[in-house]
């Protein structure tokens, strides 16, 4: 029960760092500034009012009473209770009130004015708001009724708009530098993961510089050391890599020269096609470990990459639905040879491809099927490392080395994306490839 609440209450809750600081600062500000409504109007300005109408209507009664008395000067008590109580009272004979009343049940000044009048059993019509700072009262009076012009001060205190005024403008002062304090303490951190993205899909940054608090500096500097330490390894893995490179096609130049020495053409053929492919596989090798690094972001249309590489192959067993204009950053010529092993791989094997291009909204989706014998589910994992070939009947029919799956698996990658497997409609292989934007 408290976790399916735990749960539900989450739900409500932002998920921005922003907001839920925010949320931090301004949700005990409202609170309090409720409570401290409510106990000022329950307690102070709500009886404040009660008790001046109910002197009010006390002074209306006495002065009813008065004019009524037998033997009364009824013009000196009406020029008294003009003169003392600041309140204009005009006497109608002979006339009865039958405007009808409009019942405003949610105002405070009616509610407590309709309560008086009734404990002292007075028959009354009165409007609040027909005139901006005087209400209008009519009270019966056997088969005449008296009219009475009140000051609104009289029911009620001015002070409800000042304690308002004062109550609503600090806790916006507090919220509004809540919010500018908390950008400031968020843009950090908004820095930090724009640049962790752009070096985990593989776009040169500048060298970060840590901002904000001490937690957010300590974790920019160990991020700024991290990016330092993995470019270091791949200058050094690339320098390594040359220099196996040089090393290795001295002896390989060296093994060509002396097969030319050689009189049995069917061993200097035997030995011509290992060299020849020990050479493919340090070249594939050397592409796939340093090509992407050299490589910089740029801007272009995705159906247009597809329908370029499309044309390379010349090939009428390729079908490409095109989706959408999309424009994606990325590095183009790397995500260009990627496709292009896919698409490659399923020329070899089989005679009807079909390319799928979708759009959602946080990702683009490739659907690239065929018809060929496929992959078995439990080598669709291997089939991304390195130099892996699945059976040798297959790779030496496509002469394969073993690496175009697993460079097109590091190009996705390093792109922030992933590549999987399943079954094709056509019953051979679907290759699935995600990308982020």
């Amino acid at each position: 029960m408290f976790y399916g609440l735990s749960k539900f209450l989450k739900s409500l809750l932002p998920k921005q760092l922003f907001y839920r600081g925010l949320l931090i600062v301004a949700l005990p500000i409202i609170i309090l500034q409720i409570t401290i409504s409510i106990v000022f109007f329950d307690s102070l300005w709500i009886k404040t009012n009660v008790g001046m109408t109910r002197a009010l209507v006390g002074e209306i009664k006495t002065f009813i009473d008065s004019y009524n008395r037998e033997g009364a000067d009824q013009n000196f008590v009406e020029n008294i209770f003009e003169e003392h109580l600041e309140i204009n009272v005009v006497y109608f004979q002979n006339k009865e009130f039958s405007d009808p009343m409009n019942e405003k049940w949610y105002s405070p000044i009616d509610r407590s004015l309709r309560r008086e009048l009734k404990s002292k059993n007075l028959e009354y019509w009165f409007d609040t708001s027909k005139f901006k700072g005087t209400v209008n009262l009519k009270i019966k009076n056997e088969n005449d009724y008296f009219e009475f012009f009140i000051p609104r001060d009289r029911l009620t205190s001015a002070s409800v708009r000042i304690f308002a005024l004062w109550i609503t403008f600090p806790a916006i002062l507090i919220v509004a530098i809540a919010i500018i304090f908390l950008k400031n303490q968020t843009r950090p951190i908004k820095k930090l993961a724009e640049a962790s993205k752009k070096f985990g899909r593989g776009e040169n940054i500048e060298e970060f510089v840590p901002s904000g608090a001490s937690e957010i500096r300590q974790a920019g500097y160990e991020f700024e050391n991290m990016r330092k330490r993995i470019l270091r390894h791949l200058n050094q893995r690339s320098e390594m890599l040359s220099g196996i490179s040089h090393d290795l096609r001295t002896p390989l130049t060296r093994m060509k020269l002396q097969l030319a020495l050689i009189k049995d053409k069917n061993l200097i053929d035997r030995f011509s096609n290992d060299i020849d492919e020990m050479e493919k596989m340090l070249n594939e090798y050397l592409q796939f470990s340093s090509e992407s690094n050299k490589e910089q972001s740029e801007e272009f249309e995705f159906n247009e990459l597809i329908q370029i590489i499309i044309k390379k192959f010349d090939n009428d067993i390729i079908k490409f639905n095109r989706g959408d204009k999309f424009l994606f950053n990325g590095r183009k010529l790397s995500i260009q040879r990627c496709l292009t092993n896919i698409i490659e791989n399923a020329t070899k094997f089989s005679n009807k491809i079909e390319i799928n291009f979708q759009k959602l909204k946080n990702n683009i989706l490739i659907y690239i099927e065929d018809n060929g014998p496929g992959i078995p589910i439990h080598e669709r994992e291997n089939v991304l490392k390195p130099f892996y070939k699945i059976d040798k009947s297959r790779s030496e029919k496509s002469s394969s080395i073993g690496l175009g799956l697993s460079i097109s698996s590091d190009i996705i990658r390093s792109h922030g994306g992933k590549i999987e497997f399943g079954d094709s409609n056509f019953g051979g292989l679907k290759v699935i490839i995600s990308l982020p934007f």
